[in-house]
């Protein structure tokens, strides 16, 4: 899993754990990330996750990718947001596949981004998914929310 091992080092720190292995082939991409967000339901948080259908199989390596990408992302949710609402949307793209992920939470400043009060997280998944061959985005406001889109090619 070449591509996920730029998140992987020191990952260790995340607020949302699995204690059980991924298993993308018994519950797919969609039911592995949907069980990421147990905890954020458990805290009140409404989360809305949209997959349409295309028939598209994700390999391993890129479904790991978008696997701790989603990890990461719903941990800053879960300790940083104070979102009350979350939607996960994981769509084909041309020649691809994209997960975002957004929140009505408190936000953030741009140049927050990597600091100290949200750990090396951000970079990680940065640096990851341009190995990867692939995008990643952020946009984010003071009190208006987060949007985090991670698009991979399908190799």
């Amino acid at each position: 899993m070449e591509q996920a091992g730029a998140l992987d080092e020191g990952a260790t720190g995340s607020v949302i754990t699995t204690d059980q292995a991924r298993d993308f082939h018994t519950l797919g991409l969609a039911g592995c990330i949907d069980k990421l967000t147990i905890p954020l339901r458990q805290k009140g948080i409404f989360v809305r996750l949209e997959t349409p259908h295309h028939g598209v199989e994700v390999p391993a390596a890129c479904a790991a990718l978008l696997y701790h990408t989603a990890q990461e992302t719903l941990s800053n949710a879960l300790e940083y947001s104070q979102a009350t609402e979350l939607t996960l949307r994981l769509a084909a793209v041309h020649n691809g596949v994209r997960l975002t992920i957004t929140d009505n939470g408190t936000g953030f400043q741009s140049q927050l981004l990597g600091g100290k009060r949200h750990g090396n997280g951000v970079c990680r998944m940065t640096v990851a998914a341009h190995e990867a061959g692939g995008t990643i985005a952020m946009d984010s406001t003071p009190g208006k929310g987060t949007r985090v889109s991670i698009t991979l090619p399908l190799k």
